[in-house]
């Protein structure tokens, strides 16, 4: 099931999915910017990235603005070349952005890792995967306790979590690190 789900999400504008999301996206619109949903949309994407389903796991869905920076023009003094309004980056990514905001909205709980969903002509939206340091359960599984640690406490604002480190060029081992002999 899941490798269906998979190639159906590869190229979802030739796939049942996008049908599926023309239904939900008005509903989306409609919901606040961050919202905390029972389960993930892309149950694949999500369990690939490390979710479970049982207590202490949480998955949040964020509505965050699309396109480059935002830069007011100049009112004077600027060949129109120069005036740097268009085609801006910022130095973090859209989606490492709406982690940074969802672990501000829920500050008890750790990022683990997040997933595109969704676009339109506004907006972008992600699901941000959540982990509960002081359950039980997540403080008993060997699988997620090391996100226990005080080591990895608000891991979005360092940039620990997989967007993150790819913001950071931390993603390929031999592009732009000196070897170390």
């Amino acid at each position: 099931m899941y490798k269906h789900m998979q190639e159906a999400w590869k190229n979802p504008s030739e796939s049942y999915v996008k049908e599926l999301m023309r239904e939900r996206l008005p509903k989306w619109r409609r919901q606040p910017v961050i919202i905390r949903i029972d389960k993930p949309t892309r149950i694949d994407k999500a369990r690939k990235l490390g979710y479970k389903a049982k207590t202490g796991y949480v998955v949040a869905r964020i509505r965050v603005r699309r396109g480059s920076r935002r830069k007011s023009r100049f009112k004077n003094g600027r060949d129109p070349k120069r005036m740097g309004v268009n085609k801006i980056s910022g130095a973090k990514s859209i989606q490492r952005m709406a982690e940074e905001r969802v672990a501000r909205k829920y500050p008890n709980l750790e990022v683990l890792n997040s997933y595109w969903v969704w676009e339109d002509g506004k907006a972008k939206y992600y699901e941000v995967i959540l982990v509960d340091p002081q359950r039980p359960e997540i403080q008993h599984d060997n699988k997620i306790n090391w996100i226990c640690s005080k080591k990895h406490t608000r891991r979005a604002f360092r940039g620990l979590t997989s967007a993150g480190k790819k913001g950071r060029g931390l993603r390929h081992k031999g592009k732009g690190a000196e070897k170390v002999r």
